[in-house]
């Protein structure tokens, strides 16, 4: 990715500024065929296809919170679970397809390039508009980081559950500590978050998503055993009932249940990266709106396929993370198989969503105080059978100030399904759906109270009150909790 950096720019600088002495020289250098090994921004040529975008999307979108889905469609019910599942996968398939007509900006075939969402927010809207991105973007990812120390605690910590509740044939309670697990998953990440950038991440990449999918069948399939070990389909057309939970209480978990779908399908912060690994011709955003629709079917279909089947098993009692709130105790060991693929599953999607923000914050720093020694200077340490480490003193001090600031207050707030709703309400309006369809209206010039530009504000109006709806729903499920909490001495 990197090494192409000093070169990239060059053709569209070529059509842009073919005034510009440099790009004038650097015009002449190359060959004719030389347009075989390098893209029209002078990187390397991209080589992805349909189906390495597709399958990079399913990997970001399919995560943790496939889990929290049966607990979603159990608040709301067997009308409306499915009803919103699917909206929302419409609005993100809809918005998603505006996103992709972004990734240059002018014309949708030779326009300059954007690299990642937040070139795209410069270069279209500019102003206090990528300040307002970077930011939602930034406190998102962080956000994400707490959300995925927490739930890889629990399946820690449900294996060892599952363990104990065999060994004493379900007579013991087995409380258990969170804290020991979350130290240990901060430790992993202190030890990752050295890796120095995002394009030496790749393997870890791959193993996430083979473990995703691991997890989700196991769901799915003990969802569907549990369902004929019935005899029945559990569940109401209209969600938990009243008695079972008061009626504020009912409503309250309505309004979370949508910031959890929101979090199963946010995606639209990585969605540019993903389009800048395709090649062209055809136009990259032909060929990432396919992907958009294959990737949204399939983990659509997943989506559904576990939240209803989790609901079908357990009804009201649907648990607010499938595989370690305790629904399934046997077989143990494929619950305990699935427990292990999450937590590497998450330790991996730590890192992968950690990356732009460690690139951000060391980019910051290195303009800011170019000649401190602290912040740009590298040891090279040697590596046998590698190539040698390069070691920076800032990088090591600040990444690992970070996975601490995380834990501790994964630690303070051990509250999987609350923190995830809050974080899906967050990010889903302003990423999902104000930014895309704000930069497609300035790119396709469409004119102010046109029907189009109403149609796209409604749109736009609707989802922010469904996020606004959602964070209520979450900060209420936290005081909730919090009524009952000792910070640190959680056990489970």
């Amino acid at each position: 990715m990197g090494e192409n950096a000093a070169s990239k720019n060059y053709h569209n600088n070529h059509h842009l500024h073919s005034h510009h002495q440099v790009f004038d020289v650097s015009v002449d250098v190359p060959p004719q065929n030389s347009s075989k090994c390098f893209d029209d921004d002078g990187r390397l040529k991209r080589t992805g296809t349909l189906w390495t975008a597709s399958s990079h999307i399913i990997t970001a979108v399919i995560g943790s919170g496939v889990l929290s889905l049966a607990w979603a469609i159990a608040q709301l019910g067997w009308i409306a679970g499915p009803a919103v599942m699917f909206l929302f996968s419409l609005v993100t398939y809809y918005t998603s397809s505006l996103l992709t007509d972004c990734y240059r900006t002018g014309d949708p075939d030779t326009g300059k390039r954007n690299y990642t969402y937040m070139d795209a927010v410069q270069s279209i809207l500019g102003g206090v508009k990528v300040n307002l991105c970077g930011l939602v973007q930034y406190i998102g990812l962080f956000g994400i980081a707490i959300g995925y120390t927490i739930a890889s605690s629990i399946s820690m910590m449900a294996i060892k559950r599952s363990n104990c509740f065999h060994q004493s044939g379900g007579q013991n309670p087995c409380h258990i500590s969170s804290n020991p697990y979350m130290i240990m998953f901060g430790i992993t990440e202190i030890l990752l978050s050295q890796i120095p950038d995002f394009d030496q991440l790749w393997w870890l990449s791959i193993v996430a998503a083979v473990m995703s999918f691991t997890y989700s069948t196991i769901g799915l399939g003990l969802g569907i055993g549990k369902v004929a070990a019935n005899g029945t389909f559990k569940g109401s057309l209209t969600g938990i009932s009243i008695g079972t939970v008061t009626e504020t209480e009912k409503i309250w978990r309505s309004f979370q249940a949508l910031g959890a779908i929101a979090f199963a399908y946010s995606y639209s912060v990585i969605l540019i990266e993903i389009q800048d690994t395709i090649k062209s011709p055809p136009a990259e955003s032909k060929t990432m709106k396919k992907a958009a629709k294959i990737s949204i079917v399939v983990t659509t279909t997943f989506y559904m396929l576990c939240g209803c089947m989790g609901y079908a098993a357990f009804g009201d009692q649907a648990p607010g993370n499938l595989l370690t709130g305790f629904g399934f105790y046997n077989p143990y060991w494929l619950i305990d198989i699935a427990n292990v693929a999450i937590v590497i599953h998450l330790i991996g999607a730590y890192q992968v969503f950690c990356q732009p923000l460690f690139a951000f914050i060391e980019k910051w720093a290195n303009q800011k105080w170019p000649e401190n020694y602290f912040i740009t200077k590298e040891f090279k340490i040697p590596v046998p059978g590698f190539r040698p480490y390069k070691l920076n003193l800032f990088r090591l001090v600040w990444r690992t100030i970070f996975v601490l600031l995380t834990t501790v207050i994964s630690m303070l707030l051990p509250f999987f399904n609350d923190v995830v709703g809050i974080l899906g309400a967050l990010g889903f309006w302003p990423l999902t759906v104000y930014f895309p369809v704000e930069m497609y209206i300035v790119q396709k010039k469409i004119p102010k109270w046109s029907t189009r530009w109403i149609c796209l504000q409604m749109l736009s109006m609707a989802c922010l009150v469904i996020s606004l709806v959602a964070v209520a729903g979450s900060i209420a499920g936290v005081v909730l909790d919090l009524k009952v909490y000792k910070p640190f001495k959680t056990s489970y």
